[in-house]
């Protein structure tokens, strides 16, 4: 019974994975078209809008890494799997940090 459990949420968490990853992978890539178009078309709010695109695929794959801590069996494995955490919620805080940068630009910019 317990090795069945145990194949079935590993199957579980393996799908969830491919799915945040999924997502995560659309949205910065759809992000990314738009946001060239905007570029294209010489739009002010180009930067805010791939930087907010950029956290919330960015963040989908924080929670793809999050679930694959569910399954890691090795120290080296969580601490591969840490980094990789480390590493994404660094660049969201920076990405989130220029947004906000890049909002009060966009205002100052208004107010004139």
């Amino acid at each position: 019974m317990i090795p069945a459990m145990e194949w079935l949420l590993n199957n579980i968490v393996e799908v969830g994975i491919l799915i945040f990853e999924l997502m995560g992978v659309g949205i910065i890539v759809w992000t990314s078209l738009v946001s060239f178009y905007k570029y294209v078309r010489n739009r002010p709010d180009t930067r805010i809008y791939l930087g907010k695109g950029l956290a919330m695929g960015l963040e989908f794959k924080i929670g793809s890494e999050i679930l694959r801590t569910v399954v890691v069996r090795e120290w080296k494995e969580i601490s591969i799997v840490a980094g990789i955490i480390a590493l994404r919620a660094a660049l969201t805080f920076l990405i989130h940090w220029e947004i906000k940068e890049e909002e009060k630009v966009a205002s100052a910019r208004r107010e004139k």
